[in-house]
């Protein structure tokens, strides 16, 4: 049984087709990238893993569970969400952000301090960054804040809507290395959105290319440069630049 299974998803808003039927199974512990340009449906099929989208037509399962309104809080228990920008709330400290979802469960204060301190090493933020707002913080500790929320409750599934788009290069190149090793360590099913094609490739071996509200390619890194079978895949590789052409 796969992880998360999408099968013949579709979705119009407004009267416009933004995903036309499609078909995404991801097994235990598979990590897949969603890839393409704006629009084209990636963050939609994400949402509508987590119950934030309702497909009109198909239908979405996690694990032996399918997702619907009434199924919904028990798929939010079961899936860590990574919205873009990290979504924390500006009026809670960054302590209270991560623990919010344990708080409204009633988990014991004692149990939470321990997993607070469990995370805080794996993606290296201080217990006094944690006593901070976000409006604190900078982009990159948002986003470590953000990752531990995501992976509090020990998520069988972890989604992540461009959790690294709006960072620095510097500062992004530190997290793709820091997420990669905590993907590697907690061996848990990932689904990432993101615009860069590298970043795909470092953080996941599986990339779907997403264009025209379905996937039109999916494969390795190097499946998709050996035998790209979309004009759109073509486009994408050809936009990887190497560095010795800018240095040209």
């Amino acid at each position: 049984m796969a992880a998360v299974h999408l099968e013949g998803v579709g979705k119009s808003f407004d009267g416009r087709v933004v995903l036309r039927p499609t078909t995404l199974a991801i097994p235990k512990g598979g990590r897949v990238a969603l890839i393409g340009p704006s629009g084209s449906g990636k963050s939609t099929l994400l949402r509508m893993i987590i119950g934030l989208v309702v497909p009109d037509e198909g239908k979405v399962t996690v694990g032996d569970l399918r997702v619907t309104s009434a199924s919904a809080r028990e798929v939010r228990a079961r899936v860590g969400w990574m919205p873009q920008d990290g979504g924390l709330f500006p009026h809670l400290t960054a302590e209270e952000n991560v623990t919010l979802l344990a708080r409204l469960r009633g988990e014991p204060k004692e149990r939470s301090s321990k997993r607070i301190d469990e995370l805080a090493e794996m993606v290296r933020v201080s217990r006094e960054l944690l006593l901070r707002h976000p409006r604190r913080l900078s982009g990159g500790e948002r986003q470590r804040v953000a990752l531990m929320r995501a992976l509090f409750l020990d998520p069988e599934v972890l989604l992540l809507d461009e959790p690294l788009g709006a960072l620095d290069p510097l500062v992004r190149a530190r997290l793709q290395d820091d997420l990669r090793e905590v993907f590697d360590r907690l061996g848990k099913t990932v689904v990432l959105v993101t615009h860069d094609l590298v970043e795909a490739a470092l953080l996941t071996p599986d990339i779907a290319v997403v264009f025209g509200g379905t996937i039109v390619q999916r494969g390795s890194m190097r499946e998709l440069h050996d035998r790209p079978l979309h004009p759109f895949v073509k486009d994408l590789l050809a936009a990887q630049r190497p560095l010795a052409e800018a240095i040209a």
